[in-house]
């Protein structure tokens, strides 16, 4: 873990959250394979490059969290097979357009939290498939 992430992680407060930060962290970095960076206040696993048809374009982590004071905010990419069927199983949560806030994890599925990762990982390299370092195998 790089000196950037440790303080990130070790400036969340309350210690709950900090401790729900780092074990989120831990899930991302096992099914990413993947280590984790900071991306200004949030820890990301994975970068693409995108451009839009306006001709705005840059780069972007792949998944990750911002371990906000009042909740954790999950970015997972949603619109792949079965996400709506992963969210209704995953437990106590609110969802956006490509992001989950979840109070604390002990309100959530670990397990479908896990799956659900795992799917918005592999949906993001089939959206952008020319990245590095994501064969799947």
């Amino acid at each position: 873990m790089t000196d950037a992430v440790e303080a990130l992680l070790a400036g969340v407060s309350p210690p709950e959250r900090q401790a729900d930060a780092r074990a989120l962290a831990a899930l991302m970095a096992r099914v990413t394979d993947m280590p984790p960076a900071a991306w200004g206040t949030m820890i990301g696993f994975g970068r693409y490059h995108y451009r839009y048809e306006s001709g705005r374009e840059g780069e972007a982590m792949r998944i990750g969290f911002a371990p906000r004071k009042s909740e954790l905010v999950v970015y997972v990419m949603g619109g792949f097979p079965g996400h709506e069927a992963l969210l209704a199983r995953l437990g106590k949560h609110r969802a956006g357009k490509s992001c989950l806030y979840v109070k604390r994890l002990a309100d959530i599925d670990a397990g479908v939290l896990e799956e659900l990762v795992g799917a918005a990982w592999w949906h993001m390299a089939e959206l952008y498939p020319d990245q590095p370092g994501l064969a799947r195998g």
